[in-house]
């Protein structure tokens, strides 16, 4: 069972079943691209993401806009701004507006809640692009444009002027970062005043790039600053939008870099192998028969305070909010929230299974770690899509009860083995050498079997990281 046809116990998921295009009240959360989450003062949840309608002519140019009561259910709110605005068209030709970021601001002394929004404007393939910011005093807007930002031009600019995301450094000061194909990624310091670059014109600091032989092909990156660690975690996807985004991951000292990633590997590394740069957190894979989802990526982050019914109230709460296509028709795509989490050695990683509502993803009783398992391995160096095999998960700890321990489903950090991966040479009956992980056992909703469950995701010595699923 999907989540084409779906319904939760408790959450009452709404179908994600093809709506027709032109029908905005029907998409639920399908045709939203380059996602970004925020909560309102009033509790709710707003989405804003890039204008795709899959074709529909009747939904007007702009940033589209879905509110939710509880990060599941979302209801189409109308689109932000009236088309592309005036200079942001003059400067890039573009036809519609890309990949909105969309923050709470306020500037020194000011108790007012306001919020900024920094939008792209360009067209495919071209680095004549432009990031735009437009400013609102609520979520439901209205938006009242502020002009172009930052702006690069084909023939004069290495940097591509796309995919804005805002973060908020150890000292309050804000951060633009942004860029795509052509040159890499980029970042710079806003005046918390206006909003704008500190220094007119500056194009930051480059911070992660690509090799030519994969036609530099990274976008969609994302920074946030974990107090924990006291570092930055920057998020990046690689690879085509239409059929092999991953999800990476590497972390800094200072939000300008040097990034490496798990293996400390440099995300400007242009002359290893451009698949064995960034630890992979997230690409195509399926769980038994539910929906294969194909190229997941462009991701942002929702930071939440612990939810009601959920596992570690009091504490910060992640979510990964990213697009992802259907594997067996590559055209259509929805956005999914996963929980995120961090391990003990404070390096992100994600659920398996797509958010489906706290209470809903709570285990009715203890189960114990013991039993059938399917996992994914997320290998660098391969786009394709990846269906869960059956593992065998143990504690990797040395206690006695160690087999017997059971999980209620709070989140637990841990060291694990997974062994076997249901496609092996060995011999019958020769024990398979495990894998350790760095991981988090926690509760969620297993969507091919229509039931809670426990899940398991981690990072292995080697960088690679596993996530999984317990079987009944």
């Amino acid at each position: 069972m999907s989540l084409l046809d779906q319904t939760v116990p408790g959450a009452a998921l709404q179908s994600l079943a093809p709506a027709p295009a032109g029908d905005p009240a029907g998409w639920g959360t399908r045709n939203a691209h380059d996602p970004t989450v925020v909560r309102d003062t009033d509790g709710s949840w707003y989405m804003f993401s890039t204008d795709a309608a899959a074709g529909a002519d009747s939904v007007a140019a702009g940033v589209h806009v879905r509110r939710s009561a509880d990060l599941v259910h979302w209801s189409f709110a109308g689109t932000a701004l009236p088309g592309v605005p005036e200079a942001a068209f003059a400067w890039s030709q573009a036809p519609g507006l890309w990949a909105p970021e969309v923050v709470r601001w306020s500037a020194d002394g000011d108790t007012a809640v306001r919020w900024h929004m920094y939008y792209s404007a360009s067209t495919f393939g071209s680095n004549t692009s432009a990031i735009g910011l437009a400013v609102a005093s609520s979520l439901a807007g209205p938006w009242a444009d502020q002009g172009i930002v930052v702006g690069t031009t084909a023939g004069v600019d290495s940097q591509n002027a796309i995919d804005a995301a805002v973060t908020f450094d150890r000292t309050g000061t804000p951060w633009l970062t942004y860029g795509s194909f052509f040159s890499g990624i980029y970042t710079l310091p806003l005046d918390r005043e206006t909003g704008r670059p500190v220094t007119p014109g500056d194009l930051g600091t480059l911070i992660a790039a690509r090799a030519l032989s994969v036609e530099r092909a990274i976008e969609g990156a994302y920074i946030l600053y974990r107090r924990e660690e006291d570092r930055y975690v920057l998020f990046a996807s690689y690879d085509s939008l239409f059929d092999s985004y991953n999800v990476r991951v590497a972390v800094a000292e200072e939000i300008t870099g040097p990034y490496t990633d798990l293996l400390h590997r440099s995300m400007t590394d242009l002359d290893a192998a451009p698949s064995s740069i960034g630890t992979k957190l997230l690409g195509s894979h399926r769980f038994g028969a539910d929906t294969g989802w194909l190229a997941p990526g462009h991701n942002s982050i929702l930071v939440e305070p612990g939810l009601p019914g959920a596992a570690g109230d009091g504490a910060d709460e992640y979510f990964m909010v990213h697009h992802v296509r259907f594997a067996d028709d590559p055209s259509q795509h929805v956005v999914q929230l996963r929980r995120t989490f961090f391990t003990a050695a404070g390096w992100p990683v994600v659920s398996p299974q797509p958010f489906a509502g706290a209470a809903v993803e709570a285990l009715p009783e203890p189960v114990s770690l013991a039993g059938p398992w399917s996992a994914v391995r997320l290998a660098p160096d391969s786009t394709a899509l990846v269906d869960a095999a059956p593992v065998r998960v143990d504690l990797a700890v040395l206690e006695a009860d160690a087999p017997a321990r059971l999980f209620d489903g709070r989140t637990e950090l841990v060291r694990i083995v997974v062994a076997g991966t249901g496609a092996s040479d060995a011999a019958p009956g020769t024990e398979l050498v495990g894998t350790e992980l760095d991981a988090v056992l926690f509760a969620s909703w297993d969507w091919a079997n229509a039931r809670p469950a426990l899940s398991f995701s981690g990072l292995a010595a080697d960088g690679v990281a596993w996530f999984g699923t317990r079987g009944a």
